[in-house]
């Protein structure tokens, strides 16, 4: 049988980078990017394809002969805060332009990777995929320009698509120079090998839902052939705890592969007040999909890869 082939817009970033390495086992995989990028080392199998995101030929250059899309490419949150006006044509205009493309080179799916910040600037409490995004920041507004293009192609039959909301994720990366150190679960393993110690600057009693890479992929895995999706689907462990208690979990970890236990360091006075937080994930629940929520083999794989990675830096 042939295989199916899967565009991955932002394919060199950590998201599309792991995708990438996950799906080229039964996939025809194309890494895309904004910038001219040879094979990587760690998946030359794929084709590669330069996106000129300005211009239509181009994008409908690269939806040519695809069956799946998977948009991974966007500015993150720091990005979006400091101009919001690309914020909104990057991750909205864009967005709007590739689901035009996709539907002129009739594309069969395009899964769209958002944020569960869209839903808040605060996410406590209990958060489901029928729930309003109410999050002002430029972040969580130009994604949701985002899914509305996507959401409106699917509601008029154009295309077969799904909006992933997706919690934090954490793990390796497909190669250290990927973007992804500013992330907390990643930040503090590197911090373990070159720093030797883990500092907390936030309160250490916030509350987050954490999600493995290797869950996040085999959710998306499960939904370029699921074939009865709602159009918005919520990826998160389900299981939340505070960024203190990750820092703990990365702590335990490190004696294992690095020998030591690095001590934590905390820049804020912990708050008193008891924080819940249930991000849910119903769609995925009523399929019985079910998460490994592995989070040992997750933190022990990432410590090693920062060790072979940063320890000589």
């Amino acid at each position: 049988m042939t295989k199916k082939t899967i565009l991955i817009t932002g394919g060199f970033g950590f998201l599309g980078g792991r995708l990438g390495q996950y799906l080229s086992e039964n996939y025809n995989v194309i890494l895309g990017s904004r910038s001219d990028q040879n094979k990587p080392n760690w998946l030359s199998i794929a084709k590669t394809f330069k996106i000129d995101w300005d211009d239509e030929n181009s994008l409908n250059d690269a939806c040519n002969l695809v069956d799946i899309i998977i948009h991974a490419s966007g500015l993150n949150a720091q990005e979006c805060s400091s101009d919001p006006e690309k914020a909104l044509l990057v991750n909205g205009v864009y967005t709007q332009n590739l689901v035009r493309a996709a539907i002129n080179k009739n594309v069969k799916k395009f899964i769209y990777l958002s944020t569960a910040h869209v839903y808040s600037d605060n996410l406590l409490g209990v958060i489901t995929e029928d729930m309003p995004t109410t999050n002002i920041h430029p972040y969580a507004t130009s994604h949701v320009a985002g899914e509305n293009s996507v959401l409106l192609a699917v509601r008029q039959g154009y295309i077969a698509g799904v909006v992933v909301r997706i919690a934090n994720a954490f793990g390796s990366p497909a190669s250290k120079d990927v973007n992804c150190w500013m992330l907390l679960a990643n930040d503090l393993c590197k911090q373990a090998v070159v720093e030797r110690s883990l500092t907390l600057n936030g309160d250490s009693k916030t509350v987050r839902d954490f999600v493995t890479i290797r869950d996040f992929c085999s959710v998306i895995g499960f939904l370029i052939e699921d074939n009865n999706t709602s159009h918005i689907v919520n990826i998160g462990s389900g299981k939340a705890c505070t960024i203190g208690e990750m820092a703990t979990k990365i702590q335990s970890n490190c004696l294992n592969v690095l020998g030591f236990e690095p001590p934590i360091i905390l820049k804020q006075e912990p708050s008193t007040n008891k924080k819940s937080f249930h991000f849910h994930t119903n769609y995925l629940d009523s399929v019985d999909f079910r998460f490994a929520n592995d989070f040992d083999v997750e933190i022990r794989e990432l410590i090693h890869f920062c060790k072979e990675g940063f320890a000589c830096d």
